[in-house]
């Protein structure tokens, strides 16, 4: 299982145990047919498919991919802030991409991040943009270009192909590259053929094999995405190869005619290609899989172009290739219009708190200029917007702590009767007009909390990386410091994650979380239930080694929120008259832990006189 899933289902347990203990303590439209949808043309007799890479594009239904020709084909390269690699000419392919601001890892010496790879390489990953016709000699993903315009593509610089298929078509492709991550192509034919034809653009991306990075991890979705007149559909890897929905060629595919304005493509982890037709405009939307060479390809399919005799047509496909940066698709969304682009990002089940919550850590982090105290400022802000229902709560709390020494009389008085000490809790409750289940009401809310901020630290790429303090370097990933080496004192490695001495390779974040949630207890009253009592000493620890594999960020999280309640709860006891003697609770437990161990070994030593 992957570590991911583990802290996840750990993290399910952790809540799910919170919950429980203190409920213990305190009782109280759908898509297209594929089989019925149609061609975008005014004749079914007109009807154009689209090719695939290393098939000819002159059959009205595309065949089973075969394998590239090997051409050595020249290659422009492509240089702008954000991104480097090169086109091919071979197809004017866009098959080379390198995010030039990214590494593989944090170390200095890393590799930059390439994602997108010619065909022949290992997963290959390359987008395509071309012309399907009936009859019609059209160039295919193998045709060789010709440079009319430009030797190196740039923000600056655009790139014009052009081939003639010398029956008096003639094709352009002009690619645009903004200082960002959006490519825009430009498809043009000019017809001095002699009579009228009729053509359909598409633009398509395709996949060779799956990503070996893939994380196949249940709360992050990586696989197909897309838009089809404002409702999003995220496809993952395993249910595209079970569509189930068979063309004449035997690949698996899937069609949505959009009316209005969409994209489709494909999102990795922090990764993403996707294809955005002109947004307005109607296209086919189509996800396929080529099962016999494990091949995923998207498309977008515009609608049939009749192109009179000494007359052109041209048609715009932009190609987005980059990182999920939440300000730069933020901006093509508002800015260039394309439709919801924000929700490539994968916000999950609880999105209405994640876009917030992200949404206000970027303003934070844009501000402040570190990840790691924009986390901490958060968690105050958080805090005081749940204030006042924790204020009621840590009034209880204040008021159930004076309880205690009714309680324990309580419970001498009732001994065994477990009814009868119910009974008569219930009743002190009542007088001193205490509720003990307001308690529970901040620790439901903070759940969703944590949720959502653990699926925003693990999935936006603005925490990849992310240096806070030290030794902590990126706060998406566990802390890398370890007691077995006392936090690097000593010359020694720390644990493999997932290794067995992992389990007890404790940072200094996790340990310090411990700690801070110890400190908390000691302001709340003590169960009065020998069993309850020994969980509740337990949590902080089982706590401690539960997210110690988690991310830093989490865990810089909870520690800060452990440490704001402490503070709150103990100026609000204070407030009520009530002055918690928190060391004092401490060198107490322990005494009285001494002597019940001391009473246990004096009972033993009588039983065996």
């Amino acid at each position: 299982m992957d570590d991911q899933n583990k802290n996840f289902l750990k993290a399910t347990v952790l809540s799910f145990m919170v919950i429980l203990t203190w409920l213990i303590l305190f009782p109280p439209e759908p898509p297209a047919d594929p089989e019925t949808t149609t061609e975008v043309a005014s004749d079914a007799t007109q009807s154009v498919e689209t090719p695939d890479v290393g098939v000819t594009s002159t059959t009205t239904a595309p065949a089973q991919p075969t394998e590239d020709a090997t051409v050595e084909a020249a290659r422009i390269a492509i240089e702008t802030p954000e991104l480097s690699g090169s086109l091919s000419l071979q197809g004017g392919r866009l098959d080379d991409v390198y995010l030039t601001e990214y590494r593989e890892t944090i170390d200095e010496d890393a590799e930059t991040v390439r994602l997108m790879r010619p065909q022949g390489e290992n997963d290959a990953y390359l987008a395509v943009f071309g012309w399907a016709g009936n009859g019609v000699n059209v160039p295919d993903p193998d045709t060789l270009w010709s440079i009319e315009s430009g030797d190196k593509l740039t923000p600056e610089t655009p790139v014009v192909l052009v081939w003639d298929n010398g029956q008096g078509l003639t094709f352009r492709k002009e690619i645009n590259v903004d200082d960002q991550f959006m490519f825009s192509i430009t498809q043009s034919v000019s017809n001095a053929s002699g009579e009228e034809v009729v053509l359909r653009p598409y633009g398509l991306i395709r996949r060779h094999t799956l990503p070996d990075n893939l994380k196949r991890f249940f709360i992050l979705h990586e696989g197909l995405v897309r838009m089809s007149d404002g409702t999003l559909e995220e496809t993952s890897y395993k249910d595209i190869e079970d569509y189930g929905v068979s063309a004449d060629d035997g690949t698996q595919a899937e069609r949505i005619e959009v009316a209005e304005s969409g994209w489709i493509g494909y999102t990795d982890h922090y990764w993403m290609t996707t294809l955005i037709p002109e947004q307005g405009t109607p296209f086919r939307s189509v996800s396929k899989y080529f099962a016999s060479r494990e091949i995923y390809q998207s498309e977008a399919v515009m609608p049939v172009e009749t192109i009179a005799n000494g007359s052109d047509v041209q048609v715009t496909t932009r190609l987005f290739v980059g990182p999920k940066e939440w300000e730069a698709i933020r901006t093509y969304q508002d800015e260039q219009g394309v439709d919801r682009f924000v929700d490539s990002i994968d916000w999950g089940w609880f999105f209405f708190l994640t876009k917030p919550i992200f949404s206000l850590l970027h303003w934070l982090n844009g501000v402040v200029g570190n990840m790691g105290w924009s986390i901490i400022a958060l968690t105050l802000i958080i805090k005081a917007i749940v204030l006042p229902l924790a204020y009621k709560s840590y009034v209880s709390m204040a008021k159930m702590k004076e309880l205690q020494p009714e309680m324990e009389k309580l419970k001498e008085r009732a001994g065994d009767d477990r009814q009868a000490l119910q009974q008569g809790m219930m009743k002190l409750y009542k007088e001193n007009k205490v509720n003990p289940a307001s308690g529970c009401l901040p620790i439901l809310i903070q759940i969703p909390i944590f949720f959502s901020l653990y699926k925003v630290i693990f999935v936006t790429i603005e925490l990849r990386h992310a240096e806070w303090i030290g030794w902590i370097r990126d706060l998406s990933a566990p802390d890398p410091s370890s007691i077995l080496n006392l936090f690097g004192l000593l010359p020694y490695g720390t644990p493999e994650p997932g290794s067995l001495f992992a389990i007890v390779s404790l940072g200094v974040l996790p340990i310090l979380l411990g700690i801070s949630m110890w400190l908390q207890q000691k302001l709340n009253p003590a169960p009065t239930d020998p069993t309850q009592k020994m969980v509740f000493a337990w949590m902080p620890w089982i706590f401690m080694f539960m997210l110690g594999s988690f991310a830093s960020g989490l865990v810089l999280y909870w520690i800060a929120n452990n440490t704001i309640t402490f503070l709150q709860q103990y100026a609000i006891m204070r407030s009520h008259g009530h002055k918690p003697d928190v060391f004092g609770n401490i060198t107490s437990s322990f005494k009285r832990k001494k002597a019940e161990a001391d009473t246990k070994t004096s009972s033993a030593k009588g039983t065996k006189k």
